[in-house]
This record gives C-alpha cells, sequence and structure tokens, in this order.
C-alpha cells in the first residue's frame, strides 16, 4: 500500500475534525452533524476503489 494513500486518508480526517468545529463555533450544529459521518463515507470510497484496482489485478494474474 502506497504511504501517501495513507496521508490522503488522514488528511480527509483533519479535514472534517477542523471543519466540524469551524461550523460549531459558527452555531451551525445541524451541518456539523452532517459532515462528521461524510469523511467516513469519503475514506470508504477511496477504499473501496483500491479494493476494485484489487481484484483486477487478481484477475489479470490468474487470467480470468
Amino acid at each position: 500500500m502506497e504511504v501517501d494513500f495513507i496521508f490522503k486518508i488522514a488528511a480527509v480526517g483533519i479535514l472534517v475534525a477542523v471543519l466540524n468545529q469551524v461550523l460549531i463555533r459558527a452555531g451551525s450544529e445541524e451541518q456539523a452533524m452532517m459532515t462528521t459521518p461524510a469523511g467516513p463515507v469519503v475514506v470508504m470510497l477511496m477504499v473501496l476503489e483500491k479494493i476494485s484496482e484489487l481484484f483486477t489485478r487478481v484477475i489479470e494474474l490468474f487470467g480470468l
């Protein structure tokens, strides 16, 4: 696994945490609550793309 992929996941987490705090301080608690589950969803989509690449490589490797 590439190190930059791990850094991208960490960046998403930091961005969501900062955005959550900014929205809470601005008085938009409802929007802050909506950004919190958005972070894991984005990370899951990133991981899903990597899993898709893995399956493609396995299929190519075994000639299925």
